[in-house]
This record gives structure tokens, sequence and C-alpha cells, in this order.
């Protein structure tokens, strides 16, 4: 329910598209999943009911990916923002899809590394 649903207008069509060329083609509703087991629960009630998936990270997307052609439920990842692990010998980092480049640089300050290019998540 409210605040992690929401079958507003202007919300879906802020879903519906990005950075690409590609008209919107908004959800029928976008939620905003907090951990692996509402994704799961989510994807699992999709499924039963046949309803498409799109997946959200920033949307910036270039190749219209968010575009919910066939309708469906957007999954808005950007409140998955935890930075679960770093490992500074092996220079790897375990992020949930919704930290952002910015936020994981922040992160990284003072431990010598960076990541430099794209972003982290799903466009």
């Amino acid at each position: 329910g409210a605040p992690n649903v929401s079958t507003a207008a202007a919300v879906r069509e802020q879903h519906g598209h990005d950075e690409s060329m590609h008209p919107c083609a908004p959800p029928d509703a976008v939620v905003w999943p907090r951990s692996v087991g509402q994704v799961q629960e989510l994807a699992a009630l999709c499924y039963r009911r046949r309803v498409p998936m799109v997946p959200f990270g920033t949307g910036t997307g270039l190749e219209g990916g968010v575009n919910a052609v066939q309708g469906g439920v957007c999954f808005d990842l950007s409140r998955m923002d935890t930075i679960a692990e770093l490992s500074l010998e092996d220079f790897s980092v375990t992020v949930e899809p919704g930290v952002t480049r910015k936020a994981l640089n922040s992160h990284l300050r003072g431990t010598g590394l960076w990541f430099p290019v794209g972003t982290v998540g799903m466009g």
C-alpha cells in the first residue's frame, strides 16, 4: 500500500520513459520494494497473474528499457540503496540495485578507490 505503491498518472508517466527517443509508455502501477524478499514476492505475484514486470533504476537509460509497452508493474528499486560489503583486498563491492555511482563514490572516499564510469543499478 501507499507509500510503497502508486497508480497516480504523474508517477506512472515518470516511470514510463527514460532518456531515449521512445515515447512514454507508462506502467499500470509503480511499486517501491525495500528488500530482496519483497521483490521476490512481487515477482511471484506478477508471474502468477501474468502481469509484465519492468525494473526501474534512475531512468537514465538510452534504450527505452523502462517503457511498459504492454503495461504491467514497474519495480522502482531506488529505495534498495544499501552498500552491503566492501572488500579492499579484491576491489569488490556488493550493493543493492538502488545505489547510485555518486553514493558509491561517497562511500569509497578515503579508500583510494572509486567507480569512475556509468551508473550502478538499472536504467
